[in-house]
């Protein structure tokens, strides 16, 4: 007799967190009738709405999102069996596909792949990297990662190392300027700043004897990509907040010259690995996340 039941929720599962039945389809290399099809079919043998429909998306109804919870532990139940069968290197296989931020992936993760594909020699891993927030479903992510502080949501993270970010200016900058003694003369000195998109970005939290000062940085110089805005600070066009990886060697060199360490203030912030709660059982994925977090548990900046 055939069974379709598992398909089924896979499709469910992924129209769910997705928000629609194109992107759902994208994911699963499938046709959009195909998807809507196995919905229909799915909702008339339950005998339930699961999702509503409407211009905008689609959005689960209660009955949907208790579905989808058990969906979740039927397809984890089914990839953690098989993962009980892949245990060696030479069983863990497939492609993998990851996201990075463009400075951490190029300064931090590129290195270390030729060791962890030398380990899983048949993985194969599609590295995409961007600054821009992927959507794990509709672009075939399988671990992105991820800095700051996450947003809530319905994907599984861990933590991979802690991030300090630190503000920085090239000696040639500070020759033209001087030195801030304070938060406040940063508004003497031209800074880089994030686009719109990360406008959040821009505000620098210290903290001073007479309490918490915010500093809204402003430049001439705006951009979207944190490897190209660490160039121009080298380069002494402006005053950077700079994530520790990047900061620490560069000022090791020579570089760059660290400012206003006294006012820091601890963000508790990190990088974090981030993945589809219902991939969190594929061995290539498990082989990975746990690479990442053996590498970064002491990082080397």
């Amino acid at each position: 007799m055939k069974d379709d039941r598992l398909l089924a929720m896979r499709v469910f599962a992924a129209v769910a967190e997705s928000g629609g039945f194109t992107a759902a389809a994208q994911a699963l290399g499938v046709s959009q009738p195909f998807v809507s099809q196995t919905i229909a079919r799915l909702e008339e043998r339950l005998g339930v709405v699961l999702l509503h429909r409407s211009t905008r998306g689609h959005t689960l109804t209660p009955e949907g999102a208790v579905y989808l919870d058990g969906c979740r532990r039927a397809i984890d139940g089914v990839e953690q069996a098989e993962a009980a069968l892949q245990t060696s290197a030479e069983q863990v296989a497939g492609l993998l596909r990851v996201s990075a931020p463009l400075a951490f992936g190029l300064d931090r993760i590129t290195p270390i792949l030729p060791q962890f594909l030398t380990r899983h020699p048949k993985v194969a891993v599609d590295l995409v990297l961007t600054d821009d927030s992927v959507n794990l479903i509709e672009d075939r992510i399988d671990l992105a990662i991820r800095m700051g502080h996450l947003a809530d949501s319905s994907l599984r993270a861990r933590r991979l190392c802690g991030l300090r970010r630190i503000v920085v200016a090239a000696p040639s900058l500070l020759a033209r300027h001087g030195v801030p003694a304070h938060p406040q003369d940063l508004s003497r000195v031209p800074c880089l700043c994030w686009d719109s998109a990360r406008a959040h970005l821009n505000q620098w939290q210290f903290t001073t004897p007479s309490g918490p000062y915010l500093f809204e940085a402003a430049g001439r110089m705006r951009c979207n990509a944190g490897m190209a805005m660490f160039q121009l600070c080298r380069d002494g066009v402006g005053v950077m907040r700079c994530a520790e990886h990047l900061a620490k060697p560069a000022i090791a060199r020579g570089e760059l010259v660290a400012l206003l360490e006294d006012f820091a203030l601890a963000d508790n912030a990190a990088f974090h690995a981030v993945y589809h709660p219902g991939r969190n059982m594929q061995p290539r994925l498990r082989a990975f996340l746990d690479f990442l977090i053996e590498h970064f548990a002491q990082p080397d900046w």
